[in-house]
């Protein structure tokens, strides 16, 4: 077992270093959007009709703006209305993140599996990290979602890699394989994609446990998001003492607070869930 590990590693390890590892391309959805909401003279209108050519995002982009994370006095019924309230920078960002959800999909069944999951997790982190940031940090709730969406990037050259050379792996060796490999592999696509600055640490960052940084930042929120996800269950991370991680004082949290018994902040983390898984 420890042969294989160390020969995937080895040539992961490689091709990252000789630049020849094929990272992902952005979906051209995601592209356009980027496109027009980094542009200087775009309007809403432009952003409605890129939009508008997917129409599963339209449709989610709608259902996020009638939930009860935004939902007004009325009822929101087509894009148009929906960009005008949920405004171009979170329009921009939820869309950007909720078309990769297409990249998260593969023809091997275990592969395919292992990717829904992947995904599934970023999605409810995202949630997480979008009421944190509400509620907790000057940080804006749409790159806070972006962060959670994109943490987990990283594990998708590793699934390619293993699909590609039709590896039949036990989930404990691929497990080890992604839990060493991922967050590099994460952060060189976040900065081949020229995203932020501020989101292409969080894959190197958010499982840094120990990390100092002078305030709260993204790799916070997606590291306090992972620890409420997996509150309660036999994951390794619950052995740790929560007093010892900085990050939650930068938050102005309680280690021990369990936020799905805070009923306002539970409602809201399930409706962030939800609507973007």
């Amino acid at each position: 077992m420890a042969d294989i590990i160390e020969t995937i590693k080895a040539d992961l390890t490689s091709a990252i270093e000789n630049d020849k590892l094929i990272l992902p391309t952005l979906p051209e959805a995601a592209l356009q959007v980027r496109e027009i909401a980094e542009s200087e003279d775009t309007s809403i209108a432009d952003l409605v009709t890129v939009i508008s050519n997917d129409t599963a995002l339209s449709a989610r982009i709608i259902r996020v703006c009638n939930s009860p994370l935004f939902r007004g006095s009325r009822a929101i019924e087509n894009l148009n209305m929906a960009v005008s309230r949920l405004g171009m920078a979170y329009t921009s960002n939820l869309a950007m993140g909720l078309a990769m959800e297409q990249m998260f999909q593969a023809t091997s069944d275990m592969v395919d599996k292992r990717l829904r999951a992947t995904w599934q997790t970023s999605t409810e982190v995202a949630g997480i990290c979008h009421v944190l940031a509400q509620h907790y940090t000057k940080l804006r709730p749409d790159q806070a979602t972006l962060a959670g969406l994109v943490h987990l990037i990283g594990v998708l050259p590793i699934l390619r890699y293993v699909e590609d050379h039709n590896l039949d792996l036990s989930g404990i060796v691929l497990d080890a394989v992604i839990e060493e490999l991922h967050p590099r592999i994460g952060s060189l696509i976040l900065k081949k994609w020229q995203f932020p600055e501020a989101l292409q640490n969080v894959p190197l960052d958010y499982a840094n446990f120990q990390r100092e940084v002078p305030k709260a930042d993204h790799a916070d929120l997606v590291m306090i998001a992972n620890l409420q996800l997996i509150a309660g269950t036999n994951h390794r991370w619950n052995q740790m003492d929560f007093t010892t991680i900085s990050a939650f004082g930068r938050l102005g949290l309680d280690p021990e607070m369990n936020m799905a018994e805070e009923e306002d902040l539970s409602a809201q983390m399930e409706a962030a869930m939800a609507l973007l898984g």
